[in-house]
């Protein structure tokens, strides 16, 4: 069967091992020719082919339910349930999503972008089928480190309690998240895949066996539990554990040897309550390039297949912010040993993998927990020491209690700094770093900032550092810099809470805020060649406000315009109308934002344009709002 004629999962049941196997080699040639061109999550997919097509042969897709953890895993998933043909849309805008979409494929039946939440989600559907009386299956995935988080953690604790709930969990073990795992748990996992028994026995018990007389190829039942029981001898205390937390364990099994999974899987289905099935798998399986390097590999832009080197861009670009980030971190912690980085499994992404292979006793990788990551961050913060938290602004939500509880109550100096802030791009809605400016500035004792540009990130740093009187945080983008010139040393700290004046001009008030003070720039530009003058303020703080710099010029000006790459409800507008209104200065305010929508997949562009956000929009909006009426015509709020 070719896939390009497949319009339903189930089509795949009854082919045998070697059909699959073929099946096995579309997916993966598909998968490695779409990345290749569009850029996209490369490692996790091709590691989880065999498992998803031997666990789908156990299968009634159109009743039983599959949850995906970390929904990049999921590109073969994608392609068997009807997305085959167009996946070379992949991550493209009006085209196949890079994670799981509710909306995408009655298939995809939970969204996942966050990692750790498969168990959470299918305990909670295997609960509502029981409380309706209905039958079906219901397996959650978990992998690509997932297991590092602790809501893993709390839902398998959860669920070992209902030993009437049928639940299948399976562990895709394939020792990496984005980054090698760290931690106790993966640790033991390795162990446990690479001990001698273990391998002996994967290797060899059924060959052994069918050296039994009369036994042969002809496994009966009985032979069968008897080869799974000699297996829980070798690894006893892993089984142990997961069968005192009231779940049956079954592994670990080859995740890339169909037969033995499928078999796996038919034995998991016949257990009553929850059961855990350990599978092994390789991140990249089936390109030896990816293989080698699981780390580099786990996304990548357009690359040549061939070599598996990216694709040069037709022009140099200027250093992205996380690596100005990292290349100054590196060089302030090198003169203070308090500086401490710490990453919640995203050294590569943060660029603290610079600060690692420097000076590796001042980082720390806490896995998939960014709950802990804040906490620990707030404990090494009392006993003096200068934690730096890098974190995207999207995955910085999952610890919001602990910022209010454990730090901003504490008034405790831990310094978060929130890459990936604003519009991302292609990884769609769970990954947008659109509210982080909403989410904390409502909280007390907390400094927000936001540089203009790399060079102004370089300053930001230090500030962010030198600042010891409670918590601070600053957001900057994904991708490349403005270009500007950048220092080597000797960086300044900027003022807390003021802002700069960029550009003078009596008939606007532009204010800017990180990114978008740029953008402020250019439709300040614009502007004048229409005879309207406008001034341009670097905002730099949300929190605290330049309210001695902005009241004034808003009185004087009397018509105020903000940008911002951030969700306007509780944004940086919000902050500039309220100090405003409470100072009584009643004048026209247009807020430029991302309006109460969720940001799909596209590139930045496509989707600033989307939002009316690139500076010739804001440009055209500002002047049919406010420069084509007369003074008296607008209304002022009362």
């Amino acid at each position: 069967m070719h896939l390009s004629e497949l319009t339903h999962p189930n089509q795949l049941h009854g082919l045998s091992i070697h059909e699959l196997e073929a099946v096995a080699q579309q997916i993966r040639e598909k998968h490695l020719e779409t990345v290749a061109a569009t850029g996209g999550h490369l490692g996790p997919g091709l590691g989880v082919v065999e498992l998803t097509l031997g666990l789908y042969q156990t299968l009634d897709l159109d009743r039983d339910k599959v949850i995906w953890d970390v929904g990049h895993q999921a590109y073969p998933h994608k392609m068997i349930t009807g997305r085959y043909n167009n996946f070379n849309t992949l991550r493209q805008k009006d085209g196949v999503a890079g994670y799981l979409k509710r909306c995408e494929s009655r298939f995809d039946h939970f969204g996942a972008g966050h990692a750790s939440t498969s168990i959470s989600a299918a305990l909670g559907m295997a609960l509502a089928r029981d409380m309706q009386g209905d039958n079906y299956k219901v397996v959650a995935i978990i992998g690509d480190g997932a297991m590092t988080g602790g809501m893993a953690l709390e839902a398998i604790n959860h669920a070992g309690h209902l030993p009437n709930t049928n639940l299948m969990v399976v562990l895709n073990d394939n020792e990496m998240s984005i980054s090698p795992n760290v931690g106790a748990i993966p640790r033991y996992l390795n162990k446990m895949r690479l001990s001698p028994p273990v391998q002996f026995l994967k290797d060899n018990l059924r060959e052994q066996f069918k050296q039994i007389p009369f036994v042969g190829e002809n496994f009966t039942p009985e032979m069968e539990r008897l080869k799974e029981g000699m297996k829980r001898l070798a690894v006893p205390k892993l089984g142990a554990i997961i069968e005192e937390l009231g779940f049956t364990y079954i592994g670990p099994v080859d995740g890339h040897n169909l037969e033995d999974l499928i078999e796996t899987f038919q034995q998991a289905h016949e257990i009553k309550g929850p059961v855990m099935v350990h599978v092994s798998t390789v991140k990249g399986k089936g390109y030896a390039i990816a293989e080698k390097d699981q780390v580099g590999y786990h996304a990548q832009s357009p690359f040549n297949l061939a070599t598996g080197k990216a694709i040069p861009s037709n022009k140099p670009k200027p250093p992205s912010y996380s690596k100005v980030f990292a290349d100054t971190l590196v060089k302030l912690a090198e003169d203070n040993s308090q500086i401490l980085g710490i990453t919640a499994a995203m050294a590569t992404g943060t660029g603290l993998d610079k600060l690692q292979a420097k000076l590796p006793e001042q980082y720390i990788d806490v896995g998939i927990a960014e709950q802990h990551a804040v906490t620990l961050a707030a404990g090494l913060a009392c006993e003096g020491m200068r934690p730096v938290v890098a974190i995207y602004s999207t995955f910085l939500q999952r610890a919001y209690d602990q910022i209010i509880h454990d730090v901003c109550i504490q008034n405790l100096p831990v310094f978060f700094c929130l890459d990936r802030a604003g519009i991302v791009g292609v990884d769609g809605p769970t990954h947008q770093g659109m509210y982080d400016i909403a989410y904390l500035r409502c909280l007390p004792n907390m400094t927000i900032m936001a540089p203009k540009d790399e060079a102004e990130l370089q300053q930001m740093l230090v500030t962010g550092i030198n600042h010891t009187s409670g918590p601070i945080a600053m957001r900057y983008p994904r991708g490349s810099g403005n270009g500007v010139p950048l220092m080597e040393e000797g960086w300044e700290p900027i003022a807390i809470g003021k802002g700069e004046i960029l550009r003078q001009g009596d008939d606007l008030l532009l204010l800017g805020y990180g990114t978008m003070v740029n953008t402020a720039m250019q439709v300040a530009e614009i502007l004048g060649e229409h005879g309207i003058d406008a001034t341009v303020v670097n905002a730099r703080f949300v929190k605290p406000l330049d309210t001695e710099l902005i009241v004034p010029l808003a009185q004087k000006i009397g018509k105020v315009v903000t940008l911002e790459e951030g969700c306007i409800m509780g944004g940086f507008g919000s902050a500039v109308a309220e100090a405003l209104l409470d100072h009584d200065v009643l004048v026209p305010v247009k807020r430029f934002g991302i309006p109460d929508q969720l940001v799909d997949h596209a590139t930045p562009d496509q989707s600033k344009v989307d939002l009316g956000l690139t500076s010739s929009q804001i440009a055209e909006k500002i002047r049919e709002l406010f420069l084509t009426k007369e003074p008296s015509t607008v209304n002022i709020p009362k």
